[in-house]
């Protein structure tokens, strides 16, 4: 296992490497942190090359100055895979938001795409781009900043990370070290991150369209991987079908992870890692 800070776009990005392999690339949902696919790199390690990083501010990476969007994601996991000489396809894997960012990578560097696995991933399906996204991104660094000068991620960071945890898992617990938890969700970054790519969610939804229309996605195997905790309400049932909607959408292949919360990676890390897998 290799760990390292990498340069990108003048930001420290915080990246590590396992395994050996084909190589395959990890990318959470806002407001995760690389520890949190560990179940699922226990699984895949001895089989793959397993790539981990922090998008800025989470982590251990430094916050980025641009606003988040789908294809500067996309960009900063090529530019990631070139500082480190691996030039191979590669299989991408995106839980929750970032589904939108390996979409993107996969229809912007389609001969750098070997698979695409989609973790109960982000679904809009008629997005629309929100008016003054300079401006709602000013706000949330804004708002992010009041909140530190006032210590409240220092005080709320943690507990609150588990309080999202613990309602987003089936088991109801948050795997990840109490120690990384407090190193990562006490400074101000996080919690700026979150908010500048929860005020460019629907942003980043419209940008992933309009790269559909633009941009085919290569003939590469596709995994729609979608969480059910078996509740059997009516949320849940519309949930399921936008998730296979998404599989038809991309002409993938739709599996159901069960019982599991939105964080699959903790509940069913044996699926998960059986969707990277089946890519090869």
């Amino acid at each position: 296992m290799s760990e390292r800070f990498v340069r990108i776009d003048g930001s420290a990005v915080h990246v590590r490497r396992e395994g050996s392999g084909p190589v395959c690339v990890l990318s959470g949902g806002l407001g995760m942190s690389w520890f949190d696919w560990e179940p699922v790199v226990r699984l895949l390690a001895p089989h793959r090359t397993v790539l981990r990083f922090d998008r800025p501010g989470y982590g251990l990476s430094a916050p980025a100055r641009p606003a988040p969007t789908a294809a500067g994601e996309a960009e900063r996991i090529a530019l990631l895979l070139d500082t480190l000489g691996l030039a191979g396809p590669c299989t991408m894997v995106g839980h929750s938001l970032a589904g939108f960012h390996v979409e993107a990578f996969a229809r912007l560097h389609p001969v750098r795409t070997a698979g695409l696995v989609l973790v109960d991933a982000s679904v809009e399906p008629r997005p629309r781009p929100r008016p003054a996204p300079g401006l709602r991104d000013q706000a949330a660094r804004a708002l992010a900043a009041a909140a530190g000068a006032l210590a409240l991620p220092y005080l709320l960071g943690p507990p609150g990370r588990r309080l999202v945890a613990r309602a987003s898992t089936a088991c109801h617990a948050d795997l990840a070290p109490e120690s990384l938890v407090r190193r990562c969700y006490r400074p101000t970054r996080a919690l700026r991150a979150a908010l500048r790519e929860n005020t460019s969610y629907l942003d980043q939804a419209a940008e992933l369209a309009a790269l559909r229309a633009r941009h085919p996605l290569p003939a590469v195997p596709v995994t729609v991987l979608a969480a059910d905790r078996a509740r059997g309400t009516r949320s849940a049932a519309r949930w399921l079908t936008r998730q296979r909607e998404l599989a038809a959408l991309l002409g993938g292949d739709f599996r159901i992870a069960a019982p599991a919360g939105h964080l699959v990676m903790y509940d069913r890390p044996d699926v998960v890692a059986r969707a990277v897998l089946d890519c090869r």
